[in-house]
Order: structure tokens, then sequence, then C-alpha cells
């Protein structure tokens, strides 16, 4: 199952570089997402895939009530913030973890370090005390 979805995440990408859905980029998207080399799977990576996939859905409402509160309350201070990744975490779970971050207006990661760190760019109404 989690190569279904690592399979599916590729070719989303592809999709959303390329903007084509021609039958020559499709299969071109194919057999580029099949010739990734990929990683074996375990039952808790599914397990992980399903839990950030719900994360996403609850994003989407988070980030219109953020936009909305840059519109009418400005936010005037900023911060740069590390943030772990939590362990275990395939490639495709670590681009949708930053993903997650990046969607929602207040945030965005600057840099994904190797040694497990997201570094993140917020903004703020208030200084933080």
């Amino acid at each position: 199952m989690v190569g279904h979805l690592n399979l599916i995440l590729r070719l989303a990408i592809w999709f959303l570089l390329t903007a084509d859905f021609s039958l020559a980029n499709i299969i071109i998207g194919l057999t580029i997402a099949f010739l990734l080399p990929g990683r074996h799977a375990t039952p808790e990576a599914l397990k992980d895939w399903l839990r950030v996939l719900g994360e996403i859905l609850v994003a989407i409402p988070q980030a219109y009530i953020e936009a909305f509160e840059i519109i009418f309350r400005p936010h005037k201070y900023e911060e740069i913030t590390m943030e772990r990744v939590k362990s275990g975490r395939t490639p495709g779970l670590i681009f949708l973890d930053i993903f997650l971050i990046t969607f929602t207006p207040k945030t965005v990661v600057l840099k994904y370090h190797e040694d497990g760190w997201y570094e993140v760019h917020q903004v703020r109404r208030r200084r933080k005390s």
C-alpha cells in the first residue's frame, strides 16, 4: 500500500511540474515514477502516511483562517525556529511534512537539515515572551 502512495505522490509532483495531462506525458510520468528508486514498505509507514494525509485535511481550513488573520490583523514579528523531524520518516513523508508546514501562510520551511531538523520561518502577531 505504501508503494502505491509513493507512486501517487511521484505522479502528483510530475503533473504539478508539467501541467500537462496528455497521453504522452502520462506515459512519461509513469515511467519516471516506476524508475525512481524506492524503499521497502513497513506497516508503520502506512500508519504514518495516513496520519499525514489526515493532517493535510486539517491544514486546509487552518490555512484559510491564517490567511484571513494576516489580512485583517497584520503580523509584524517574525522568527526562525528549528523543528525536529519525527523519527523514522521516509523521504516521501519528509516531503509531505515540509509541504504541510509550508502550506499554511504563517510558516515556511527554509531548510531541511540532514541531521533531522527543519528550519522554519514564522510570522507572529506579538513577540514571544
